[in-house]
């Protein structure tokens, strides 16, 4: 996938953890482990916004596009 998630980067700016956000915003820490980890296929807005909210930051923050060139 060519979208990465930067969640670690923002809440290490925030030093807050991975538990603390979980508890604030009422989303298991599986769950977010597994969006760390980039292994999410999909995020609700609603779960975007939370974070965005808690973190204090923007959406582009979180998810960043990065182009893959492809060797010929």
């Amino acid at each position: 996938m060519n979208i990465r998630i930067n969640l670690d980067v923002e809440l290490a700016k925030k030093k807050m953890s991975l538990t603390e956000l979980s508890q604030r915003i009422g989303i298991s820490m599986t769950n977010l482990s597994l969006l760390k980890n980039g292994k999410v296929k999909a995020i609700r807005f609603s779960t975007l916004e939370a974070i965005c909210q808690t973190l204090n930051c923007q959406p582009g923050d979180i998810l960043a596009y990065e182009e893959v060139l492809e060797e010929l």
